[in-house]
């Protein structure tokens, strides 16, 4: 089941954010999340209805991410590439889990492609996981978009 955060569930969040960071430092990709991220986004994603979880039968939360409809500042400007469709999309952030189930991701996807059949992610170069599951589930590389801070990241889109 995925429905969205509420603040109650912030402590079961951040438990799977962790095992996602360790997850993501064991696999060579120590510098995606640096110290405090995505902790310092989390209670503004709730408030906007933006972070989702997803639940086991039994309501444990093992898996977390952000869906955002409408236009993300930070995919404004591709380089190396470029967007082939200028329409409406939705885009997915933030995807972590704590391991303890599969197939996140095809669950995530399946959510956000009912909502909006355009969809934008974008990921570090070091997050080799997070490129194969977007390239495995159908999704383009399309050039490099900069965050926020001014790091590089490969974007990535689909269309349903």
């Amino acid at each position: 089941m995925i429905r969205k955060a509420e603040m109650r569930d912030m402590d079961a969040v951040l438990r799977v954010y962790k095992a996602a960071k360790a997850y993501m430092v064991a696999s060579g990709n120590p510098n995606q999340w640096e110290e405090g991220y995505p902790e310092c986004v989390l209670d503004r994603d709730i408030q906007k209805g933006d972070l989702y979880v997803l639940c086991g039968d039994d309501g444990t939360i093992y898996a977390a991410f952000a869906f955002i409809l409408g236009e993300d500042p930070t995919y404004a400007v591709i380089e190396e590439g470029a967007w082939t469709s200028g329409e409406p999309y939705g885009t997915i952030h933030r995807v972590g889990s704590d391991g303890t189930e599969r197939g996140v991701f095809s669950k995530c996807l399946e959510f956000c492609k009912a909502r909006s059949p355009y969809l934008r992610a974008d990921t570090h170069h070091d997050n080799k996981t997070m490129q194969h599951v977007l390239e495995k589930h159908g999704f383009v590389r399309r050039g490099i978009i900069y965050t926020d801070d001014g790091t590089p990241r490969i974007a990535y889109e689909y269309f349903a």
